[in-house]
């Protein structure tokens, strides 16, 4: 903040050199005019151009200086806000803003932000132009009291003005931008699943969802641009007719010989130099009226309450790997209580899939259950450091994405080293067998270029090549068929011995290769035991996984 400041008030003071500089112009060109015709000494006449063309060199190196520093101002403000904004959505504790998908998020952090921070490259410019005005309306008032004082009471009457007119832009301006986050988040949904669309032959519906919103967004849009074409377009009318009083007053002035050739022409150049500092002023309205919209868009990411409080513990040097869940509420679990013994397998059946969602978050710990406790090696999750529970404990998601990259890049992300076991276990030798690049094959952002199994796969991968004391798996294997799927859950149990692995899923092929499989069903824990003893023994089990 301290950085900011610095260049504002650098750029600002630039900026006054050159604004100061500029509405001496018209004065001493007409004193100039008035050494000129009045005396006639070319010595004092050729004093005068040299003192203005000083007063031209010095406003020119104002100007470039003060753009620059201004310029470097804005966009480093915009870096830091857009690093804070993206700090803030990837912070470890989360947040309970669950209304913005990641399009909106974009939005913010690029549009509303580069809106925001705009006001630090104008700013300096509003600064240097109220000093601009101040001596303009001194020379004035040198010139002619009367015009000094008209600029002095109108000046602020025109603020006021310009500010009325901003109203209605201000409140079209947030409506407006709302509806374009929720259009590009809609957008990336629909690039996201793409594939989906197409293989349930719903594109057409895609469309029509795009179409609507964006119908929605061009609404709010229209009016909007309206509002600011109405705003430019009066305040330029407002600004031209009292530029055109000073003018006015000016020559009534001369004409009665109260002031000379060279003060009028003097007067009337300060009069259309004030054109440029009360634009100014316009366009700061402006920007303030469509930035404060941003700003409370930008503040409702940065100030929303964390899901999960930081915990401050760290885990000893040897981890077991043990993860208890102690009568967990919250999210369709009703007082689930189990136990994961280090180096333990063990698949979750849960009935309701939004009850699985909620298992897999709690377990990363983007969200805490509203009651119980889930604990690692008898340390609580609430009580360990974020960087603690990542070190120890990985959750790979079922939508888990891959980077624009190679298909080695993506699996050796998290741990460099030869992923060939992570590779063979995940049967990603399999799929890359087919292609000539191998596993150097380039992978598109979110691993668009690949099928859904294939990119599960890959994902798999990257999760077990990473080789974490404690991994859990949220339905690795949904979109693989069932003879690759059990090749995986052999290989998954082979290279994950003596580790402790928790898999969510009700695939059987996964479910078979388990040391025992929890039952969740209504919120609790229905059944425990082998897989095959649950498929006789449990109606409800059975039915689920064998559907």
């Amino acid at each position: 903040m301290l950085a900011h400041r610095r260049r504002i008030v650098a750029a600002a003071t630039l900026l006054i050199g050159y604004q100061s500089g500029e509405a001496l112009v018209p004065v001493l060109i007409g004193v100039a005019v008035d050494q000129a015709t009045a005396t006639g000494d070319r010595a004092r006449l050729l004093l005068w151009l040299a003192v203005l063309v000083v007063d031209f060199a010095v406003l020119s190196l104002c100007w470039r200086f003060g753009m620059r520093v201004a310029l470097l101002g804005g966009v480093r403000a915009d870096r830091d806000l857009r690093l804070a904004v993206t700090a803030r959505a990837l912070d470890d504790r989360g947040t309970t803003r669950t209304d913005l998908p990641a399009g909106a998020l974009v939005s913010i952090a690029t549009a509303d932000v580069r809106r925001t921070t705009r006001v630090n490259f104008l700013l300096p410019h509003g600064v240097a132009a109220v000093v601009g005005i101040g001596v303009a309306s001194i020379a004035l008032l040198v010139v002619s009291v009367p015009l000094g004082l008209l600029v002095l009471l109108g000046t602020p009457v025109l603020l006021l003005v310009a500010r009325w007119l901003s109203i209605p832009l201000e409140r079209r301006a947030e409506v407006q931008q709302d509806s374009a986050a929720r259009a590009a988040g809609v957008a990336v949904d629909l690039v996201r699943g793409v594939r989906v669309l197409k293989g349930i032959r719903a594109e057409e519906a895609g469309r029509a969802r795009y179409r609507a919103v964006s119908r929605d967004s061009l609404a709010a849009t229209l009016p909007t641009t309206r509002a600011e074409a109405g705003h430019a377009g009066a305040l330029s009318t407002v600004t031209g007719l009292f530029l055109a009083l000073v003018a006015l007053v000016g020559g009534r002035l001369a004409a009665s010989g109260e002031i000379s050739v060279g003060q009028l022409v003097s007067a009337v150049g300060l009069a259309q130099f004030l054109l440029t500092p009360l634009s100014t002023f316009g366009e700061i309205i402006a920007v303030l009226a469509a930035g404060r919209a941003s700003a409370t868009r930008i503040g409702g990411v940065l100030e929303a309450a964390p899901a999960t409080p930081l915990g401050q513990a760290g885990l000893g040097p040897s981890i077991t790997g043990e993860i208890t869940l102690a009568e967990v509420r919250g999210g369709g679990l009703d007082g689930v209580t189990l136990t994961v013994e280090a180096g333990e397998l063990v698949c979750v059946v849960c009935a309701d899939p939004a009850t699985a969602g909620a298992l897999v978050r709690y377990l990363a710990r983007e969200a805490d259950p509203s009651d119980g406790r889930i604990l690692l090696d008898g340390t609580p999750f609430t009580a360990l450091a974020p960087s603690a529970l990542r070190q120890a404990v990985l959750v790979s998601p079922h939508d888990a994405s891959l980077f624009e990259a190679t298909m080695r890049e993506n699996i050796v992300a998290g741990r460099p080293g030869d992923p060939a076991r992570a590779v063979r276990a995940a049967r990603v030798d399999q799929m890359t067998a087919v292609f000539p690049a191998g596993l150097d094959t380039p992978v598109a952002e979110r691993g668009r270029s690949l099928s859904g199994g294939q990119r599960q796969r890959v994902a798999l991968a990257r999760a077990l090549h990473a080789d974490p004391p404690v991994l859990v798996l949220h339905d690795p294997t949904t979109a693989v068929d069932t003879v690759t799927e059990t090749e995986i859950g052999a290989g998954l149990r082979a290279l994950r011995a003596g580790r402790t692995t928790l898999i969510v899923t009700s695939s059987p092929g996964l479910l078979a290769v388990a040391d025992r499989v929890v039952f969740v069903e209504g919120g609790r824990v229905g059944a425990d035991g082998r897989h095959d003893t649950l498929v006789h023994a449990n109606t409800s089990y059975r039915e689920l996984v064998l559907a």
